[in-house]
């Protein structure tokens, strides 16, 4: 058993300790405090940056990688069409978006993410656009609130979470629609393969809500599909 293995069980075990009712409202009200920090901070910030775009990738994707350049290109030309960038601000898809932004002399906004692997910040965020984050939550809440639209390109787990929680809101209307794309179809196809055939078959979602999010191949493809869906309403990124 290796020493990460070890502090999981520990800490295993240390939730399952009874603790008194001080210290369970001393370690409550303190992350309340911490999570009330982090919203103040992110939405003083973020409610000034204008219309921006997410896009989503894995931290993982090396610069040799034709996803990593995918996401530069898809970013500069965003960028070019009047939309700002956000990532999770960390290596990776997200250091390629912000690179694109970033060469592209457009806003470059980087919400970093405090994990014990692969997170840092990257070196092509506007430095007073740069928020750091220890709550997961409190970060997607940003995503969520201040994206026109959500780019996603071949990543994991964080992706996936990312990708389907705005699908979510937007199925439920607890945000209003924007468009959603997802990037390389080849990449995609297990898992629209899975919606389209089993989860629609078995009922679990609706017909319509395929129509929320769309599946292209190329950077012009993704950026045409956001200005078309604000054009469509008359709507330019300079409102």
């Amino acid at each position: 058993m290796n020493t990460m293995e070890n502090k999981e069980i520990e800490k295993l075990r240390e939730s399952f300790q009874q603790k008194s009712w001080s210290e369970t409202i001393s370690v409550d009200t303190w992350e309340i405090f911490k999570v009330m920090s982090e919203m103040v901070e992110g939405f003083d910030k973020l409610s000034k940056i204008g219309p921006c775009v997410s896009i989503f990738g894995s931290a993982r994707t090396p610069e040799s990688n034709k996803y990593y350049r995918l996401a530069e290109e898809i970013a500069y030309l965003l960028t070019k069409n009047g939309f700002g960038v956000i990532t999770g601000g960390g290596p990776g898809v997200m250091e390629a978006a912000n690179k694109g932004a970033h060469f592209a002399g457009g806003k470059s906004v980087g919400l970093n993410i405090s994990l014990p692997f692969e997170q840092k910040p990257n070196p092509f965020i506007d430095r007073t656009r740069l928020l750091n984050f220890d709550f997961f939550y409190v970060r997607k809440t940003m995503f969520m609130r201040y994206s026109m639209g959500f780019i996603a390109l071949p990543g994991g787990f964080g992706t996936l979470d990312e990708l389907t929680e705005a699908i979510t809101l937007i199925q439920t209307h607890k945000l209003v629609r924007f468009p959603i794309v997802l990037v390389c179809r080849e990449y995609w196809q297990g898992f629209t393969d899975w919606i389209t055939k089993k989860v629609l078959p078995e009922s679990m979602i609706s017909e319509n809500d395929l129509e929320l999010f769309t599946v292209v191949d190329t950077a012009e493809e993704a950026v045409n599909y956001i200005s078309g869906f604000y054009e469509s309403y008359a709507l330019k990124p300079n409102f």
